[in-house]
């Protein structure tokens, strides 16, 4: 009796190990998809993005270059200005910059540690720099064939995104799930606009063919008419007498 005991409990304990290492259904799954999507980035990648720099620096407010530009991607503990790298010796600090009221940072510092593939860079002070957060813009220009999938910010056409924040939301499986359903709602929408331009293009022309007198065939009469020779010509009274005279 004991020996069946264990057995049947060595039977209930089996399939819950199974489930605990993700071993069976469709929700371990989905979990799994979602643990790869967060690793794909670097862990220190959302925080830096999140920090608010060239604020004064609380441990140095007296210092003469106390502006938090800096940042140390080993603690992520927020901005640091120049004289807070004297506690991050052998860290990998990098420096933040601005171009018109926008965080960015030189090329060269960032893709050290980051794939910036398809994000527009630009060139500011004789450096390629890239933006780090998005920015909107309310209309764009003339002539623009190419837009930030993210926010539609005007790009030349080898780019698909204008900043690091945009390649984030734009690589998410979230949002690439959320672009194939408008655009299946957007393809669904014009078929049935398109179909009902039909249908009520259809019924004007009927209603215009039946409305519309048809071209009456030409009569006899019609025809007499139009083909007539012309008569005799007559002489004048004047030109009688004159002739008379002579």
């Amino acid at each position: 009796m004991i020996i069946a005991d264990q057995e049947t409990t060595v039977r209930e304990i089996k399939p819950k190990s199974r489930r605990i290492m993700g071993g069976g259904g469709p929700e371990d799954d989905d979990g799994d998809d979602d643990i790869k999507e967060e690793i794909k980035w670097p862990i220190w990648l959302r925080p830096l993005l999140q920090t608010s720099f060239f604020v004064q620096c609380k441990l140095h407010a007296d210092a003469h270059k106390s502006e938090c530009n800096m940042y140390c991607l080993d603690c992520m503990n927020g901005a640091l200005c120049s004289l807070c790298l004297s506690f991050h010796k052998d860290h990998r600090a990098i420096q933040i910059r601005r171009s018109s009221y926008h965080d960015v940072i030189r090329v060269n510092e960032i893709q050290k540690y980051l794939d910036i593939t398809a994000i527009q860079t630009y060139i500011i002070n004789s450096a390629r720099i890239v933006f780090l957060n998005e920015r909107p813009q309310p209309r764009p220009g003339k002539g623009v064939t190419n837009t930030c999938q993210v926010c539609s910010r005007s790009l030349l056409d080898s780019f698909t995104f204008c900043s690091l924040g945009c390649k984030i939301v734009g690589t998410s499986k979230n949002f690439r799930k959320k672009k194939m359903r408008k655009e299946m709602e957007g393809s669904s929408s014009d078929t049935e606009e398109s179909m009902t331009n039909i249908r009520h293009g259809s019924s004007k022309n009927s209603k215009v063919q039946n409305f519309t007198p048809s071209t009456p065939p030409p009569t006899a009469v019609n025809y007499r008419t139009g083909r007539r020779r012309k008569g005799v010509p007559h002489r004048s009274p004047m030109g009688g007498f004159i002739t008379q005279y002579y």
